[in-house]
């Protein structure tokens, strides 16, 4: 008895609202910026004179690689990314709504893409235009891997979408390529790339081809990494070039690229937060796919430590601008802090992975915590603009003035210099369907994680169910599911309970049922019949939440949250000098549907206190005895995800609680 997911329809109003955005606006935008074609400004994420940002460049680099047109490579060294990226978020997008027009662009992107590919498969025009001699000889900062990784996801993911093997093709020459340069043979490299990403991509490049090849490249690159600590220090000696790579990064220690113990002897989330989650993605996967215990008490391990010690409550990750980093248990700085959105995505895509090990409550959390959170304040309403660095706090006069707060921007910019996040959220909105359900470990259970109103198609040996599940989220808590069968067909049903729901009701077919909880999923098992119905009601409370007393930045603080969203207050709704607002002890809050105010958005609202400035502190910085005086104001709460998006002013997301 085998239970199987063949496809999923996303027909929600709050998600086909952004993927629509996606395919609409921000496919088409970023296809412009990655041909030097937008009339934007391209900022810079923070103030270094050392980041590109005059264009994007990147189509233009193919160009130059494949020979079609003369010039150098402008941009990082990764600026092949973006196109990848952007042709994995087209490939999904093709899947959802079929375009020929859009079809016809990325086969063209694709044809260019061969061009540029040397004859034994390797693929990277930095390397190709400027310096050839020094393939796979900096990897600590190269990013030759990295980039292979995306195109290799890139490529599954447009064939699974098309049928089209163009992309694939591509995919196994370079992966081939990479085999023949790595591993522990006599003229191979043994040593991985600065920046994980290859491990992951390989995983899928396995399961899509069934080329055992792959996945033991994968598990070598995860199994090799840590385990000469010499090996970075002894490429820089041997390299021939006469410049870094990548300016800026010669400091950095081996913490910085997970590189500085084995995986499996590493206990916490170190350095780079993009690269650890990335690390932890394929981690999760290869331990799947290859039956790794051991590899998957590593995942355990590193899940705990982010999310109990070092994420923050919007699902963000990375404490500081420097390296883009963890930096110790508990420190989570609110103004200061990183939590870029690639690590969040990042984030969710270890979360999913763990989820197809084992089916804990736990990840599914995380990863809704990430989604609607992080995740979707990384692109504006309009699906135009972008944020790199998710703050919890903002002043705007402290990021124009404070040289270590220039990354923490008050609106979001047309662009990057380093530009991985906005097609990295294209990618992960247009393949949103994928994470709904998974089926299994269990061959006849099917795991429900995300409440998305969809259609999902199932097939159990010969037999087909459909689900279709209707949502209120995120504003409402009322779930459906009924399903759809040509004859009786027998299968558990498991429906995660959210973190944010305290109690829940479940009725089938309109009557009360009691049923098992196991790992935070309820599980029905039973004979399912044409047009069984479930009802999951979840209550949609206002909640405070407080951080755990060693998170110093919050002491003495809540944050609001109502169902998957966490709520900030801006200077748009409430004035500024936001730190004076003093919640009560016994603080009522009232929420309200606003279908005018930010694309439709429900609102809190509550009668606080603020603290006056009173008079004497005219011309005074320090007072023994200072006059503390309060005024009862109104103070409205928006969702998180939607801040920033009227004009620039003071947000926050912590408050103080009297």
């Amino acid at each position: 008895m085998s239970l199987q997911l063949k496809s999923l329809n996303i027909t929600d109003p709050f998600w086909s609202n952004y993927r629509e955005l996606v395919r609409t606006e921000m496919i088409p935008y970023q296809w412009n910026v990655l041909n030097d074609t937008a009339n934007i400004t391209i900022e810079k994420e923070r103030n270094d004179d050392t980041i590109p940002s005059e264009k994007s460049h990147a189509i233009e680099n193919f160009k130059i690689a494949a020979g079609l047109k003369q010039g150098n490579h402008y941009g990082w060294v990764f600026q092949d990314s973006d196109v990848y990226k952007w042709l994995e978020a087209v490939a999904y997008s093709l899947s959802i709504q079929y375009d020929p027009d859009l079809k016809e662009l990325a086969d063209g992107v694709i044809d260019l893409i061969a061009l540029a590919q040397e004859e034994d498969g390797y693929l990277n025009t930095y390397f190709t235009i400027e310096e050839p001699e020094r393939r796979f000889k900096q990897l600590a900062e190269s990013h030759e891997l990295y980039c292979a990784g995306h195109f290799i996801e890139a490529a599954v993911a447009y064939y699974e979408s098309t049928q089209s093997e163009k992309a694939l093709t591509i995919a196994c020459r370079l992966a081939d390529c990479i085999d023949n340069h790595f591993g522990k043979g006599e003229h191979q490299i043994q040593g991985y790339d600065g920046h994980e990403e290859i491990e992951l991509a390989l995983t899928k490049l396995y399961s899509s081809t069934g080329e055992q090849r792959y996945l033991k490249l994968s598990r070598y690159f995860l199994y090799e990494r840590g385990t000469d600590l010499t090996f970075f220090a002894r490429q820089k000696t041997e390299d021939a070039g006469t410049k870094p790579v990548v300016e800026g990064m010669s400091h950095r220690q081996l913490q910085y690229y997970q590189a500085h113990q084995p995986v499996l002897e590493q206990e916490t989330a170190e350095g780079h937060a993009v690269r650890l989650v990335y690390l932890c993605a394929a981690m999760a996967d290869a331990a799947r796919l290859a039956e790794d215990t051991p590899m998957l008490e590593a995942c355990r391990r590193l899940w705990a430590n982010i999310v109990n010690k070092r994420m923050y409550i919007t699902g963000g990750i990375g404490s500081t601008v420097d390296g883009e980093a963890f930096t110790q248990d508990y420190d989570l700085p609110n103004d200061t802090m990183y939590c870029e959105t690639c690590a969040s995505i990042g984030l969710i895509f270890f979360a999913f992975n763990m989820l197809k090990n084992e089916a804990r409550a736990e990840y599914a959390d995380v990863l809704e915590r990430a989604l609607y959170n992080t995740a979707i304040a990384g692109m504006a309403l309009d699906g135009k603009h972008f944020f790199y660095v998710n703050p919890l706090e903002v002043d705007p006069g402290s990021s124009r003035n404070d040289p270590g707060k220039s990354h923490v921007k008050v609106t979001r910019p047309d662009w990057f210099g380093c530009a991985c996040c906005p097609p990295n959220l294209a990618r992960l909105l247009t393949s949103l369907h994928k994470y709904v359900y998974t089926a299994g470990p269990e061959q006849n259970t099917i795991y429900t994680h995300l409440f998305i109103t969809s259609t999902a198609k199932l097939e159990m040996d010969e037999h087909k169910v459909q689900i279709e599940q209707t949502s209120d989220l995120p504003w409402g808590g009322h779930i459906s599911m009924v399903t759809r069968t040509e004859q009786p067909t027998t299968f558990n049903l498991a429906i995660r309970v959210p973190y944010w729901a305290e109690r829940y009701t479940l009725l089938l077919n309109g009557h009360p049922i009691q049923a098992e909880m196991n790992n935070g999923y309820i599980h029905i098992n039973r004979m399912w019949e044409n047009d069984d119905t479930i009802e999951f009601v979840l209550p949609m409370e206002i909640k405070e939440y407080a951080a755990h007393p060693l998170v110093r930045a919050d002491i003495g603080k809540v944050a609001i949250g109502r169902g998957p969203l966490i709520y900030c207050v801006e200077e748009a709704d409430n004035g500024n000098h936001l730190h004076l607002v003093r919640l009560n002890v016994k603080q009522d809050y009232e929420y309200t549907f606003n279908p005018e105010l930010l694309g439709g958005i429900g609102s809190i609202h509550a009668e606080v206190e603020k603290r006056n400035i009173e008079p004497e502190w005219e011309n005074v910085l320090y007072a023994s005895r200072a006059p503390e005086t309060y005024t009862p104001t109104q103070l409205r709460f928006i969702p998180y995800y939607c801040w920033a998006n009227r004009h620039s002013g003071e947000m926050r997301v912590w408050l103080t609680k009297a």
